[in-house]
């Protein structure tokens, strides 16, 4: 019997060691995953150092990176779990992704992560050639109107405007001059010559169709010429450029000076040739059609000192009125 309990008492010893033992010995681990991915903006380019945590079960500690110069990050011995991705990136919207699943031993390549700039404006830098440029802008000054139906084209309100090539100058001479509003402007101004009997034109139909022709064809030698021909002989722009900035006086002197300096082509102010050989040749073309009785050197230089005034005052309307009365004057 004794060595019976001996043997009994050794067996039940063994198994309590195993049984102790298996209690002990730690569960298998299942392996680790991998998460990575690259930040980069709305046009592909990489974002370093933006932030991006990982976060996972309620129990476990978010996990964060910085991204490299290259844009990427990796989170690596991610246990298995569901989690989120989340960025963030100074001057840009924060970022968070869906749930993530991550399987034992799986790596997770992230599709790209770009981010929108703060308010979800997209950056664009865009380049025109200097061509492109003034024909746009030559695009809105055609649509300059005052009170929406006076035609106000030869006003540069752009802040850096472009050079007119030789064809724009043509073309804005041409719809200045073809615009309906001239036309009724010079036969208003012909029923009031009409009505003055002056110039000594002939009475009723005939004599009013002589002064509309004489007015129209005058004021349109002056634009063709002042506008058009002379600026791309001289390479001056005919345009008048609103200041609206600086102290009153400033700008009156900026807009009384308008009739005897222009820009040039080049960008620099210089004496406004242009201009003073625009009135100069509608004023000697006027003097050769008018009535016999009305040519004289009078005539000539009356055409050329009302023209210069007009131009001084609509200078200063412009420069102080109008543009708050221009449609289009701010789409700039």
């Amino acid at each position: 019997m004794t060595i019976f309990r001996f043997f009994a008492s050794f067996l039940t010893g063994i198994a309590l060691s195993s049984a102790s033992f298996a209690q002990q010995a730690p569960a298998p681990v299942a392996p680790a995953g991998d998460i990575s991915g690259t930040v980069t903006d709305a046009q592909d380019a990489v974002i370093p150092g933006a932030v991006v945590v990982l976060a996972g079960p309620a129990s476990a500690q978010p996990r964060s990176v910085t991204t490299s110069d290259t844009g990427g990050f990796d989170f690596s011995g991610v246990a298995p779990g569901s989690y989120t991705i989340s960025v963030r990136a100074q001057n840009y919207a924060d970022w968070q992704s869906q749930t993530i699943d991550v399987q034992p031993d799986q790596f997770v390549m992230l599709p790209t992560i770009r981010l929108i700039l703060s308010g979800g404006v997209t950056s664009i830098t865009v380049y025109a050639s200097p061509v492109q440029l003034a024909t746009e802008q030559v695009r809105l000054e055609e649509q300059q109107r005052v009170l929406g139906f006076v035609p106000n084209f030869y006003v540069v309100y752009d802040t850096h405007p472009a050079p007119l090539t030789t064809k724009l100058k043509y073309s804005l001479a041409l719809h200045a001059e073809t615009d309906p509003v001239n036309f009724a402007g010079a036969a208003l101004l012909a029923g009031m010559q009409q009505a003055g009997d002056t110039p000594d034109y002939r009475e009723g139909a005939g004599g009013y169709a002589e002064r509309f022709g004489a007015d129209y064809t005058t004021a349109f030698a002056d634009v063709l010429m002042g506008g058009a021909v002379l600026p791309s002989l001289l390479h001056q722009d005919p345009r008048y450029f609103y200041k609206g900035t600086g102290t009153t006086r400033s700008r009156l002197f900026h807009a009384l000076a308008a009739p005897f300096i222009c820009k040039g082509d080049n960008g620099r102010w210089q004496p406004n040739y242009s201009s003073i050989g625009g009135d100069a040749a509608a004023g000697s073309l006027a003097e050769a059609y008018a009535p016999s009785t009305n040519r004289d050197a009078g005539t000539f230089l009356q055409y050329d000192l009302v023209a210069t005034g007009g131009r001084m005052t609509n200078a200063i309307i412009q420069e102080f009125i109008l543009r708050g009365f221009t449609t289009h004057s701010k789409d700039r």
